[in-house]
Order: C-alpha cells, then sequence, then structure tokens
C-alpha cells in the first residue's frame, strides 16, 4: 500500500474565471495552493493558515467541493488524498514562504503548464 499524504487545496478563482496554480521552490509541477494540517487543526484552520503563509491573503469563504485522490505530484510512490475548497479569499495574493512562482489558469485550456496528478482529477469535476 503506497504511504498517503493527506492534504487540504484551495480553488480560487479571480474575476476573468481563470484558476490560480502554484509551483512550490524547487519543483516543476504546478499545483493548487493548500498544504498538511497541523496536529489539531481541521480542513478550514489549515487551509487559512496555508493560504496566509503561502500567498499572503486570508480566507474569507470557503465551500468543499470534494475529496480527491491521486498520485503525488513530488513525493515517489505516495497518494495525495485532498480535501479541495472552492475558496473566496481578500488582500493581495503574492509568491511567499516555498512558493516560487503562481500563474493563473484557463480551466479550460491550461495550457503547456505542467500540473500535478491531483489537478487534473479536480479540473475534470469543475
Amino acid at each position: 500500500m503506497q504511504p498517503i499524504l493527506d492534504i487540504v487545496t484551495a480553488v480560487i478563482h479571480d474575476d476573468a474565471g481563470r484558476m490560480l496554480v502554484v509551483r512550490k521552490r524547487g519543483t516543476a509541477i504546478f499545483m493548487k495552493p493548500g498544504g498538511k494540517r497541523e496536529p489539531g487543526e481541521d480542513d478550514l484552520t489549515a487551509l487559512a493558515r496555508e493560504l496566509d503563509e503561502e500567498l499572503g491573503c486570508r480566507l474569507v469563504e470557503a465551500t468543499l467541493l470534494g475529496r480527491f485522490e491521486a498520485p503525488a505530484a513530488n513525493e515517489p510512490d505516495h497518494l495525495v488524498r485532498a480535501a479541495t475548497y472552492l475558496a473566496k479569499v481578500e488582500g493581495e495574493i503574492g509568491v511567499h514562504a516555498e512558493i516560487e512562482e503562481m500563474a493563473w489558469i484557463d480551466i479550460a485550456a491550461p495550457g503547456d503548464i505542467r500540473l500535478a496528478p491531483l489537478m487534473r482529477v479536480v479540473l475534470a469535476v469543475l
């Protein structure tokens, strides 16, 4: 059985309907913002903390889109299981902490950007 990374992630849209993706430092694959829960954190507490740390924005509202599973993008032989939320944020979004790059993608035509396997699973239901 493959080890499972249990995380929480956000789908954030801009006014044009594009979706935010991020790339962590030292990697080549883009994914949804989010991360692992700290001990004792529920989904929304962890998501709010991760968005603040990684993007410098504040979580205002979140609605569960679903729980999704796929091969992990950056951890060989691991699966990632994500509680994914449609999130509304406020504040200027920027690159912080371990995030090296961010991009806004058209979910219908993301182009040639390298997306994590979990991103493809979520895009199929959006």
